[in-house]
């Protein structure tokens, strides 16, 4: 299990995150909504490690990670795996490069064996035999779904997705929360989803957390974020101006 503890950060003179608290129950998938500006992107980095927190705890299978110096931290990371918002593909790097890559770091493998890895988690997110293709030459889905595969590579316990339908068409943001759900489930991690969209965040969340000003307004199940009496939650998912909170 994940659990940030009272953690505050400030970036500059902007209070971003504010005394939250969140647990992130293993093996589902909970994803966390705000509006833009509201410390979504900011979390996900400390969840990972990559911004420390000014005060509070971030535990990850019962270790702070918050007190732990950058080689700790590393290996902490390779329990995560992560698909960033516009995919971070190496262009240099052929599709199955790319997916190589977190193997050849942290893995001992043969050659054979690393190439057979490859081509497994390709097939898991429908891009069969698009080894030899560079980055370049790929759609906007066809770059997340490699992303994805690179993600899963080494086996992470957790998952991190920034914005993972941001730029998609309706058809391949399906897709790409098909895969979400079908990698949960196919390899029991725990997963986190920052996302603004409502209709992914329903198809793959098993659980919701709203930010606002910097603290969680809202844990719970999609089915109770739709039925709470919290006007603050309904606003944001009825997408009305009009409400409590106001549309700066």
């Amino acid at each position: 299990m994940i659990q940030l503890e009272g953690v505050s950060k400030r970036l500059g003179t902007k209070q971003v995150l504010e005394d939250l608290s969140l647990e992130l129950p293993t093996g589902l998938t909970t994803v966390i909504l705000g509006r833009s500006g509201t410390g979504k992107s900011v979390l996900l980095k400390h969840i990972i490690g990559l911004m420390h927190p000014d005060e509070g705890r971030i535990v990850v299978d019962g270790e702070d990670i918050a007190s732990l110096d950058e080689n700790e931290l590393n290996r902490v990371r390779r329990r995560f795996g992560m698909l960033f918002q516009g995919a971070a593909l190496f262009d240099s790097l052929t599709v199955g490069e790319n997916i190589a890559l977190p193997m050849r770091e942290h893995l001992r493998l043969e050659e054979a064996e690393l190439q057979r890895r490859v081509a497994e988690r390709l097939s898991w997110v429908g891009l069969e035999g698009v080894e030899d293709m560079k980055p370049s030459s790929l759609s906007g889905g066809m770059k997340k779904r490699v992303g994805l595969a690179r993600a899963v590579a080494i086996d992470p316990a957790y998952i991190l997705y920034d914005e993972p339908t941001t730029g998609l068409d309706p058809i391949m943001s399906d897709v790409i929360n098909q895969l979400i759900r079908s990698i949960q489930q196919r390899m029991n991690v725990t997963s986190v989803v920052v996302t603004h969209d409502l209709h992914s965040a329903w198809k793959v969340g098993d659980r919701v957390a709203l930010l606002h000003e910097g603290r969680v307004q809202f844990t719970g199940t999609p089915a109770e974020a739709e039925t709470t009496s919290d006007m603050i939650v309904r606003q944001f998912i009825e997408g009305r101006s009009e409400g409590p909170v106001a549309a700066v």
